[in-house]
């Protein structure tokens, strides 16, 4: 069990920022309605809040992203107001979001000054300046790479360290971290936690936003909640616990975090033998039957989004034989893949699930397209007609199907993607982190889907790294490790314990202890 940080909380602090009866309205939707929020210097506050709440808008708003329709914010006690980024930037406040966008065709040292590089008695860019304050950044965050390595170097997790030493390259006095470990390892969760500390000891105000409890608990000291974009209550961590903190949320109690299920398995339905791919995986083979929810489990480059990208036909394997209600099938492309009744839903649904500046209609309607035309014409009452059934089916929360999907919450954004592939009637949905990123609310939602098609006889590979959802919700679990099978489990084999040992390579079960 992690340790909790016991957090130490002066009464007499003043805030560095205070946002005081914050309106912000939309077309059509109102996302903030006299919101309040208070940070405090050396301390780290939680927003909690289902999505949808306006915890995002918040943040835009901080960061000058966003303009305010009403109300005030203050810094150091004086009104202030941000037109723009550079007002944000200048009073202090930087944000690292779950999604920052970096360069790729840049080196490190030239993603984390972006935008305010060191400049020469010349004007010029001073590249050695840069890259000694990169490499020092890099260093106050334990992160394993060179300030001149190139970005398309890294892969996930290291490349969000790039925008935590981007977002601290600045002189701010008010963090704002945004999902800050959604991508990020145990040990990297802990070193960052140890980071969260430093912050807090250099006296900087810190906002959290996570919808993990456990992350919540472990590091804040303030928590603030908001729901439906209101203001519900704020106060100490130390006042609370997990229980009220979840119906102050969604204005309920939440007893049963998993559907029950009494799952009915059918026949084989998908076949995999033999698959392997020269840097990612090897020997990779199971069955999943009709009705079935198994679960993936593994820890970070354990090789399970790779091989499901390569089951989909997103990347080529380097052998291997898929087998569909028995009959071989070739897939060499998301196509064929479709074609042949496999869906996927990816885990970065900004970049490879829903495609933002679209409407939520048109995400909805774009793989199933020829049954909404007619003689190669579009028949815009049909696509409406196919959207907003599976809209209604998964509880989408929008304005109208005309909305910009960019425009949604992370966990709406994800139940466009999962109605985008059910519209087209497949026989198998691969998950891959399905509710990664999203409130409680929202994934009692997602579950209580999974488990209704399974119930009609869909079949259902679910990707996850939450071991409580592994657990509640696969009839099955597959644990992966350095890209191979390392065991199936089921049944009262399935256990945390059993899940982590597992993946984590311990094959000598723990001694007992005598009595």
């Amino acid at each position: 069990m992690t340790t909790r940080i016991v957090p130490t909380v002066s009464p007499d602090v003043t805030p560095v920022v205070s946002m005081d009866m914050i309106t912000k309205t939309f077309p059509g939707v109102k996302a903030l309605d006299g919101v309040k929020l208070d940070l405090y210097p050396g301390q780290v506050t939680a927003l909690v809040g289902e999505n949808g709440a306006g915890k995002s808008t918040t943040v835009k708003i901080l960061t000058g992203i966003y303009q305010t329709d009403g109300g005030t914010i203050r810094i150091d006690g004086d009104p202030v107001s941000f037109n723009s980024p550079n007002d944000a930037a200048d009073a202090g406040i930087t944000a690292i979001h779950q999604e920052t966008v970096l360069f790729d065709e840049l080196c490190v040292a030239e993603n984390i000054f972006i935008g305010h590089a060191p400049r020469s008695r010349f004007g010029l860019i001073d590249k050695a300046e840069m890259h000694r304050a990169a490499t020092q950044l890099l260093e106050e965050i334990g992160a394993p790479f060179s300030s001149h390595t190139q970005l398309r170097e890294l892969g996930i997790a290291n490349k969000h360290l790039v925008a935590i030493a981007r977002a601290l390259s600045v002189d701010a006095r008010v963090v704002i971290m945004d999902e800050p470990t959604a991508a990020l390892s145990h040990k990297e969760i802990e070193e960052l936690y140890e980071l969260v500390e430093t912050l807090k000891s250099q006296g900087k105000a810190i906002l959290f936003i996570s919808h993990k409890f456990d992350e919540i608990f472990r590091i804040a000291d303030r928590y603030t909640v908001f729901r439906d974009g209101a203001f519900v209550g704020d106060g100490l961590i130390a006042d609370i616990d997990e229980d009220a903190l979840v119906k102050m949320m969604v204005g309920r109690a939440v007893d049963h975090i998993f559907p029950e299920r009494d799952p009915v398995v059918g026949e084989d339905v998908l076949q995999v033998v033999g698959y392997a791919h020269p840097t990612e995986f090897a020997d990779i083979g199971f069955t999943l039957k009709r009705g079935e929810i198994l679960g993936f489990y593994g820890l970070v480059g354990a090789g399970r989004s790779e091989f499901m990208q390569a089951l989909f036909g997103i990347t080529k394997p380097s052998k291997g034989v898929t087998k569909i209600n028995g009959n071989i099938r070739i897939i060499r492309s998301p196509a064929d893949a479709v074609n042949n009744g496999i869906v996927y839903v990816p885990e970065d649904r900004g970049k490879q699930g829903a495609i933002i500046g679209l409407p939520i209609f048109q995400n909805i309607t774009l793989p199933s397209l020829g049954r909404t035309s007619r003689n190669g014409f579009l028949r815009l009452a049909e696509e409406f007609k196919l959207a907003r059934e599976y809209a209604e089916r998964l509880d989408l929360r929008a304005a109208s199907l005309d909305q910009d999907v960019g425009n949604l919450s992370g966990g709406n954004q994800q139940k466009v993607v999962i109605a985008k592939w059910l519209a087209t009637q497949p026989q198998v949905i691969i998950l891959d982190e399905p509710t990664k990123g999203i409130d409680i609310g929202s994934k009692a939602a997602v579950h209580e889907f999974m488990a209704e098609l399974a119930a009609q006889g869909l079949s259902v590979i679910m990707v996850s790294s939450e071991i409580p959802e592994v657990i509640g919700m696969s009839d099955r679990v597959i644990v992966m490790r350095d890209g191979r099978i390392a065991v199936e489990l089921e049944g009262d084999d399935l256990t945390p314990e059993t899940l982590v040992r597992h993946a984590a390579g311990i094959t000598t079960t723990p001694e007992s202890v005598p009595a």
